[in-house]
């Protein structure tokens, strides 16, 4: 796997950590924090196995060429 898209990774990267901090500090419960945290992982998959498909997105990650 390459990364195709830096900025979107690095936007999911970044929205991982502030959701996992604030759940850490109770800013935020856990049964409000996972659901959050879970659409994030599965966005960035889904981009992956679309880009895999042939589906025209622009991926986070790509197969290697």
């Amino acid at each position: 796997m390459t990364l195709a898209n830096p900025p979107k990774a690095l936007i999911a990267l970044v929205a991982l950590i502030l959701i996992s901090g604030l759940m850490a500090i109770g800013a935020i419960d856990t049964e409000a924090g996972i659901p959050i945290f879970t659409m994030i992982v599965g966005y960035a998959i889904g981009n992956g196995m679309a880009a895999k498909a042939g589906v025209p997105v622009d991926p986070i990650l790509k197969a290697k060429e």
